[in-house]
């Protein structure tokens, strides 16, 4: 039986504000409303200190930098989970006040019935729209790459076949067969891996990044990245 929701081009001729993490799925989806649509804004929520993203710890400053890259304003609120939605609504509210007609997400696999982002964009008076829905995750995967993004991992899952040797890796065609070849959904939907956009068309100049030393939490690797706006700072 057909969906009845057209959320894959819920974007078209619509101005939109766009769910951001800043990794890959969220980067394309973005694209993809793009060319379709008219953004107002990104939607990045923070954790309660405001010191990292929510989704991604991404820091603020580095945030900023891709939301500059893109030529885009970004809507942020420090929130606990148990706050999010709230938070999340006040931002979808703020944007609407702004123009937004949609919310654009990078989710693929998302069920039609109970799905969270439906539901919060009605309540919201907004409709909804996801250009990577249903999507094959191989296919999804090789046209980020194919249309010149660049992304590198940022945490993995070493529960789930990822390796602290993985993070600061670009994702690659190459890198995408041995990810599969040991198991990996290259899209790492399974929570797998996550990754930070660093370069890409949407990107009007590529995200000078650092890598700091790699911290873990149980079953989870991080590495941090930071902004290195002054490549060149005198030292040395």
């Amino acid at each position: 039986m057909k969906h009845v929701v057209d959320w894959k081009n819920g974007a078209q001729g619509h101005k939109f504000v766009a769910s951001y993490s800043g990794g890959k799925d969220s980067t394309l989806a973005l694209y993809k409303a793009m060319q379709v649509g008219e953004p107002i804004g990104l939607i990045v929520m923070l954790e309660e200190e405001g010191q990292r993203s929510r989704s991604h710890g991404m820091p603020p400053e580095l945030i900023r930098a891709q939301a500059e890259a893109i030529g885009l304003p970004v809507f942020t609120a420090a929130t606990s989970w148990e706050d999010y939605e709230a938070n999340f609504m006040m931002l979808l509210a703020k944007a609407k006040d702004q123009g937004a007609e949609v919310l654009v997400t990078g989710d693929l696999d998302v069920p039609v019935q109970d799905c969270w982002h439906d539901r919060v964009t009605k309540n919201a008076g907004l409709g909804l729209a996801m250009p990577l829905w249903e999507m094959d995750h191989r296919e999804a995967v090789l046209e980020f790459i194919q249309l010149g993004f660049v992304t590198t991992i940022v945490t993995v899952n070493t529960s789930l076949g990822m390796k602290e040797e993985d993070l600061g890796r670009i994702l690659t065609l190459g890198y995408i067969e041995e990810l599969e070849a040991r198991g990996i959904d290259p899209c790492g939907e399974g929570g797998e891996f996550h990754t930070t956009v660093i370069d890409g068309p949407l990107f009007k100049q590529p995200i000078p990044v650092r890598q700091g030393d790699i911290l873990r939490d149980g079953k989870y690797a991080f590495l941090p990245l930071e902004l290195d706006a002054v490549m060149n700072d005198g030292q040395g």
